[in-house]
């Protein structure tokens, strides 16, 4: 999420009653979770295992909860609670906002797109032209939607991400203030969810088609002319290259890159990233002709039992 204007470390620090360390005219231009940073964004970290790799992104802000050497070219906010200090933050400039009709007076709808009675249009959406909103879809704030794009009943686009602490009195939410962003001539089945980024963007690229029933979680990339088949699940800050068919029932785990023109057939499930222009099936999944084989030798293996008795 970008600031409406760049503001000094100075003021976020007065903001944030944090331990500047740096210029006081440093400029931050946004947040961003470390996944997704750029110059002139800030981060945050508040346990040992990430300091590294927070100090050591694109981010130039980082807000901290240790008394660390600050990098050169970079400024620190010191605080005793980041991850509270960033909601602060998500919630102070992107704040929920209520709505007063079934489709937004801001919202900006191009020539030709059909929005169906009952379907919700959120603040600040963008719709291309050419469009078909069906009945009982609900686009949520902030969500850019391309051309010739058709989003079936029921769905559910820019939902909060799934993203949580854990507290000793419960889990604290990290509250979402990113977008989910759909291309040009994408089309999504009935009973679709998608979830914004964190303070990212979920995207969806050109081309792209989902069956009914998929899931797709926050800061997730998914590239051109996908094929993503029904009941598919897949997980939060996850990469799906161009060209990739996801068969149905699908589930990809978090943080993975699923290579441009891989396929997972039916059921499958990956923890790991797959390298493209593969076939894989299984869970976990492995390419389908050496799972067929191992399939084909467990089917063998009783009667190799009974030869040995």
């Amino acid at each position: 999420m970008k600031f409406p204007s760049p503001l000094k470390l100075s003021a976020l620090a007065e903001m944030l009653h944090a331990k500047p360390v740096g210029d006081p005219d440093f400029l931050v231009t946004g947040i961003n979770e470390i996944h997704m940073v750029e110059a002139g964004d800030l981060t945050f970290v508040d346990h040992p295992k990430y300091y590294d790799k927070a100090l050591n992104s694109n981010a130039t802000t980082i807000l901290i909860n240790k008394e660390v050497e600050c990098p050169a070219g970079k400024a620190l906010l010191i605080s005793d609670k980041p991850f509270d200090d960033y909601v602060s933050l998500a919630t102070r400039y992107r704040p929920f906002e209520k709505a007063v009709s079934a489709v937004s007076p801001g919202a900006v709808i191009g020539d030709g797109t059909v929005i169906q009675p009952g379907a919700f249009i959120g603040n600040h959406v963008t719709i291309g032209k050419n469009c078909i909103i069906h009945a009982n879809a609900s686009v949520y704030d902030h969500t850019v939607i391309g051309n010739n794009v058709i989003i079936h009943s029921g769905c559910v686009i820019g939902a909060d991400a799934y993203y949580y602490q854990k507290r000793a009195d419960g889990y604290k939410k990290l509250e979402s203030c990113g977008r989910v962003i759909i291309e040009d001539r994408v089309e999504l089945g009935a009973l679709c969810t998608v979830d914004k980024g964190v303070s990212g963007d979920t995207i969806i690229s050109q081309g792209t088609k989902f069956d009914n029933h998929v899931q797709v979680g926050h800061d997730t990339y998914i590239g051109r002319n996908c094929l993503i088949g029904a009941f598919c699940a897949i997980a939060g800050v996850t990469r799906i290259e161009d060209d990739v068919i996801l068969w149905a029932s699908v589930l990809v785990n978090k943080d993975l890159v699923i290579g441009k023109g891989a396929v997972l057939l039916a059921g499958s499930g990956t923890e790991k990233s797959l390298e493209g222009g593969k076939t894989y099936w299984g869970a976990p999944a492995i390419e389908a002709r050496k799972k067929w084989r191992e399939v084909a030798a467990l089917k063998m293996l009783p009667d190799l039992l009974h030869k040995l008795r």
